[in-house]
């Protein structure tokens, strides 16, 4: 790990005859990122220089901000405002965007109140902070006080995101036929060049339930000079399937696969083969299986739990364990659980096929990973008394973890406690 003293004897080699307010605020960031967040903090308790604080002051505010850390992004504005170090809106605009990420949605106003007070002049950002800000806790007839004062700046020049936000609002509030106004006039303002705006519009059209938005925005970002990226077409997929455009979606991932020339990203054919089972099209999700492993695609997590769904719904409880087991075997890579729901339905087919061996390795893989639960205890154990075997291993692990009985698991056990001989 490098620290930062490393960092200032490395810039001192380069025979550098001073530093300049920018090297400090470097050090400072790349001591973040390379570093640790304590080691900036202390080199920037070390700068006596006033423009140098405020130089360096923004990289160590945008870590605390991606850190959530409130307390001490507090403690540096107000260390900041006592040196009279804050003269425009970025180092306040972090701070409201700090209060939005912690839910502390109300404090943001506040932020903006105090920014008129000490005359600093408020910019786009801060204006669209306030905006949604304002959505979020009075409604849309707020955000448009603050959309009237935003259009009575001239110097402010409104961009999509604007919109978009004006138009999430009157979305919220159920003001479809504004919320849509708001889109189109977002659509103006969106760049030739480059796609940002154009999937999150596209998102808004899509909850609307407004296939032309969709339809327009998607035939537009054909039309912009940058690539369509993976991240692109998961989210086209997601609207034209949102829809219900399912002839646009497939036409839309069969582009995908002649763009991605042998690169194959799970996680896209993953938002088709969730909608095809959502619909209950088990047939049409196993054929997109097939064809996904014969591209070369290697199923993730959520494959094998979108398969576990359709398979369950479907009743075919062989090929939903066997995904189970798939998913499972990754469990070493990743943080993922299948849900309660899918974990019950299983055990629930142990229990009406009265599969006492399979049943007893299930619950003990599930007892591992901390998946159990009352309802899966009593499935279990009901298999154990249909098969009148003792359930002692089983006794053992509820009381481990603690689970509270209610009558019928009590009922249970007394039986069980009953039946003579067996093993467990």
């Amino acid at each position: 790990m490098v620290s930062f003293v490393q960092m200032l004897t490395w810039m001192k080699a380069q025979n550098r005859p001073r530093m300049f307010a920018s090297d400090h605020a470097a050090i400072v960031e790349l001591t973040i990122k390379v570093g640790s967040l304590q080691e900036a903090e202390g080199y920037f308790e070390n700068i006596l220089d006033s423009a140098t604080q405020k130089a360096a002051c923004l990289p160590l505010l945008h870590a605390y901000v991606k850190e959530r850390e409130t307390e001490k992004a507090e403690v540096l504005i107000l260390k900041l405002q006592s040196l009279g170090l804050i003269v425009d809106a970025h180092p306040l605009n972090e701070m409201m965007k700090l209060y939005m990420a912690t839910g502390q949605v109300g404090k943001v106003p506040l932020m903006i109140q105090q920014m008129k007070q000490n005359m600093i002049k408020l910019n786009v950002l801060s204006y669209n902070l306030w905006l949604r800000a304002c959505g979020e806790l009075a409604g849309a007839a707020s955000a448009e006080m603050v959309y009237g004062e935003m259009l009575s700046n001239k110097k402010i020049e409104l961009g999509w995101s604007t919109y978009a936000t004006l138009a999430n609002i009157y979305s919220r509030e159920g003001f479809a036929d504004k919320a849509i106004e708001a889109l189109k006039t977002a659509e103006l303002k969106l760049s030739t060049c480059k796609h940002l705006g154009y999937f999150f519009l596209m998102t808004l059209y899509a909850n609307l339930n407004n296939k032309d938005g969709v339809h327009r925005l998607w035939e537009a970002s054909k039309r912009v000079g940058a690539k369509i990226t993976c991240a692109h077409y998961m989210c086209v997929l997601s609207c034209l399937v949102k829809i219900g455009d399912f002839y646009e979606a497939e036409r839309a991932f069969r582009s995908w696969e002649e763009d991605a020339r042998g690169r194959y990203d799970i996680r896209i054919s993953n938002v088709l083969l969730g909608a095809y089972v959502r619909n209950g099209w088990i047939d049409k999700a196993e054929s997109l299986h097939l064809h996904t492993l014969e591209k070369g695609g290697r199923p993730n997590y959520k494959t094998w739990e979108i398969l576990m769904e359709g398979w369950i719904k479907s009743n075919e409880m062989d090929k939903a364990i066997s995904a189970m087991k798939s998913g499972f075997s990754m469990l070493k890579h990743c943080h993922w659980r299948p849900s309660s729901e899918i974990v019950l339905a299983i055990a629930e087919h142990f229990k009406e096929a009265e599969h006492l061996k399979d049943a007893k390795k299930y619950i003990k893989v599930l007892h591992r990973l901390g998946l159990t639960s009352l309802a899966l205890y009593k499935a279990v154990l009901k298999v154990h008394v249909q098969a009148r075997n003792p359930a002692l291993e089983i006794l053992k692990m509820m009381e481990k973890d603690q689970v509270h009985l209610d009558e019928e698991a009590s009922a249970l056990i007394r039986c069980l406690n009953q039946i003579k001989g067996g093993e467990e």
